[in-house]
């Protein structure tokens, strides 16, 4: 993963960065929101689960993609170009990225190798550690003291369990 910020810092600076991390973020809680509803439906279809997971998290990295789009042209008076686009398809690919274990595990469900509840079960536990690293990793960085970092942490594990709450409420109505 450090190889991909490196990557990412000599293309695009501290921004193409943050915006690698925010739209693996987006992404992530997406495809959690999406494996818990599928989890809590009173019926569960590993062809449904498949599908639901790989077009909802192709579509919030689409959107993303396109806010990223529009924001340049917003912000640089131009359309994207040269090295503006390798960090756009990069930042676009961390989204991707994060279907691929949760996805693979839904396509052992689907295909009969795992049971699909555990599927479920294991592509919930990839988001939430997913989630949790990279909350670990941000408040690793800072210059913080010790127990700041250590409140920063649980302040973003408390608003990540919000987030999940509100996705999946959201969804059930």
């Amino acid at each position: 993963m450090q190889r991909r910020y490196d990557r990412l810092f000599n293309t695009g600076g501290h921004r193409a960065v943050g915006a690698y991390l925010r739209e693996r973020i987006y992404a992530t809680f997406t495809g959690l929101a999406i494996v818990l509803v599928v989890a809590g439906s009173d019926h569960e279809d590993a062809d449904h689960a498949l599908l639901a997971l790989l077009f909802g998290v192709l579509g919030i990295t689409i959107a993303g993609l396109v806010s990223d789009m529009v924001s340049h042209l917003a912000v640089e008076g131009e359309f994207p170009h040269g090295a503006d686009w390798v960090v756009l398809i990069r930042v676009a690919g961390g989204g991707l990225s994060t279907v691929v274990v949760p996805g693979g595990l839904m396509l052992l469900g689907w295909l009969e190798i795992i049971d699909l509840s555990t599927a479920i079960s294991a592509a919930a536990i990839v988001y939430i550690a997913t989630l949790g690293l990279i909350g670990w990793l941000a408040v690793r960085r800072s210059h913080a003291r010790w127990w700041e970092r250590a409140v920063a942490l649980g302040i973003l594990i408390g608003l990540g369990f919000l987030v999940i709450a509100l996705q999946t409420l959201a969804k059930l109505v």
